[in-house]
């Protein structure tokens, strides 16, 4: 099973809770480091987005590790070294 690289992620929280903020755009080295605030999304929008990647991937965080991660490259590193369950689709 292959890691969610960013361009995945953002189409997982437009799928979720909406496009991000009037002017920013979900790609680029930029954006890695680029507070989820920032986009408009907060805590609840990652828990929400996590749900769909734990379901669809096995990728299970815990609430408190997605409340954590900052930047999409904090979430994406956690991403990268959770614990993998069954994937259903």
């Amino acid at each position: 099973m292959s890691d969610i690289n960013l361009a995945e992620l953002g189409e997982l929280l437009l799928e979720c809770v909406g496009a991000p903020e009037e002017g920013m755009a979900f790609e680029g080295e930029d954006a890695l480091d680029t507070p989820f605030l920032e986009f408009g999304y907060d805590s609840l929008a990652l828990l929400q987005v996590t749900s769909v990647i734990n379901r669809k991937h096995g990728i299970v965080l815990s609430d408190d590790a997605v409340a954590e991660a900052e930047t999409p490259r904090m979430l994406l590193q956690m991403i990268s070294t959770a614990p993998r369950a069954g994937a259903v689709r």
